[in-house]
């Protein structure tokens, strides 16, 4: 016999993908820190999602494929009238939720922004609610929506936390379809066959290039993107619920599989790795520690690596509003990760490339006292030639301290140093700010602001008693979680 011949036995399902079903179809969140920080962000992302309805670039993307298609059931789109069915209306919801970068962050080995998921999430709840009640069966509760939530942000951090897809140059999107086809496949009722067969379609479908998120491609893209991977998810997860096989080795298949095509072969000597330095690497089990240690952007809709960075800059402002012209050089230090990510020279074609610019996100509160989602609009820039005067002054170092605490675990920093000098040698103090206000370690600092974040966002949408209705109901964590999913989405419709 040929040894060309290929041994045509299949396979269990590789490990990682039955850990996945295994953990949603089993685990019970009970971590009162857990749900009550998976409340806090839904407040947030719809927040998020409703201030970026102000934005005709983003908008421009909404509704359905075909004009007027009327859908019965269709899951709802938050601060819009859209009725949908449940795959756009994930990509909706998802486009407006990412499209500002003011959501949730996680940093690890790989970065992202796990309350993507809520696109996905929200579109099948308020689906499944709806055709429940149309065959007068009792609609999903809150109390789910949270929960997969938790399970969602865990099953995205948890594999970011030591497997790097942005050093192979791949999107941190894959792992927003994969965390999201796992739980809306459940959710859907799906039996543990149907969600590791929907959970093998999502990795099959490889990853997108990180291409669109940096220079000199920096674009608009990585806003839509996760709306996307949230979409993709709900369709596999579907097609998974009708029957459709799944790839049981789609992971570790030699030459074929994941491992060997997209996480591997970058360059010769990674190709030369030994097969378990190419394979997915686990520190803990899943449980409930992403949302837990959630990182919140509550002050600057800025790239999170720059979150500290943009808050030392406010600090500075007062003392450099009325010495602009007089700076001689701005050093920054800062961690490997920014560097490697968000630090970049030369023109900004856009916002999305501003927004993703370590040294525009620092200069604008220099100059200005705050950052805010209008400062990265082209008017705006074109406007103030003083922000890239004071980005080519600008010295970005990298602080070992930095990069070392960004990836220990019981630190987490994203920390950023910022000191100006002046023309006649004097310079301002070095102001260091180690943990953004999002961060866990500054929960109690950072709730309350969040509160009034969500509460401007509102207020950007709807009238006055609907705000004080959402956010009555959003704030008090039992009264949430028994809201059914339907009449919780009802609240959101503009007529």
């Amino acid at each position: 016999m040929s040894s060309n011949v290929e041994i045509n036995n299949r396979p269990d399902y590789d490990h990682v993908i039955q850990d996945i079903a295994d953990y949603v179809l089993t685990f019970e969140v009970s971590s009162e820190e857990a749900l009550n920080t998976a409340r806090n962000c839904l407040m947030d992302t719809l927040g998020c999602g409703l201030l970026a309805l102000r934005f005709p670039e983003c908008t421009k993307h909404l509704g359905a494929i075909v004009p007027g298609t009327l859908v019965p059931n269709g899951a709802r789109v938050p601060g819009t009238s859209l009725t949908l069915d449940p795959v756009k209306a994930a990509w909706d919801i998802g486009c407006i939720i990412r499209w500002l970068d003011y959501n949730d962050t996680w940093l690890a080995a790989e970065w992202g922004h796990p309350s993507d998921n809520l696109g996905a999430i929200l579109a099948v709840a308020d689906y499944l609610s709806q055709v429940r009640l149309s065959k007068g069966e009792q609609p999903l509760i809150m109390r789910e929506v949270l929960e997969a939530m938790v399970m969602a942000h865990e099953i995205q951090g948890v594999i970011a936390l030591e497997n790097s897809f942005n050093r192979v140059g791949l999107c941190h999107v894959l792992l927003v379809r994969v965390a999201s086809t796992a739980v809306v496949t459940k959710m859907m009722g799906g039996n543990r066959e149907q969600i590791m067969a929907a959970i093998s379609q999502a990795w099959a479908d490889g990853g997108a290039l990180r291409t669109y998120r940096h220079a000199p491609n920096a674009g608009s893209r990585k806003s839509w993107a996760a709306g996307d991977a949230t979409s993709r998810a709900v369709r596999l997860a579907d097609m998974s619920m009708r029957g459709e096989m799944g790839i049981p080795s789609v992971l570790t298949a030699p030459q074929w599989g994941f491992y060997d095509v997209s996480f591997s072969k970058t360059n010769k000597d990674q190709a030369l790795k030994p097969e378990a330095e190419r394979q997915f690497s686990f520190s803990q089990d899943y449980g409930s520690y992403v949302m837990e240690n959630i990182l919140f952007k509550i002050s600057f809709p800025a790239e999170f690596h720059a979150q500290t960075a943009a808050e030392a800059s406010v600090i500075l402002y007062p003392q450099v509003k009325s010495r602009l012209a007089d700076i001689n050089k701005i050093v920054i230090r800062t961690h490997e990760s920014a560097i490697r990510i968000i630090s970049k020279t030369g023109g900004l074609a856009n916002a999305a490339d501003r927004d993703h610019c370590l040294q525009y996100m620092i200069a604008v509160p220099l100059v200005f006292g705050n950052l805010t989602a209008e400062h990265y609009e082209d008017d705006f820039h074109s406007a103030h030639p003083i922000i890239d005067e004071l980005r080519d002054k600008m010295e970005v170092v990298e602080d070992k301290r930095f990069t070392t605490e960004y990836l220990e675990a019981d630190k987490r920093s994203i920390a950023n140093a910022i000191q100006v000098f002046f023309n006649d040698g004097s310079s301002t103090e070095e102001v260091v700010v180690e943990y953004p206000v999002g961060h866990r370690r500054r929960r109690e600092e950072g709730m309350p602001l969040l509160e009034l974040k969500f509460k401007a966002n509102l207020a950007s949408r709807f009238p006055h008693q609907q705000c004080q209705k959402i956010f009555t109901v959003c704030q008090d964590q039992a009264t949430l979680e028994t809201t059914p999913v339907n009449r919780f989405m009802d609240f959101f419709v503009i007529g």
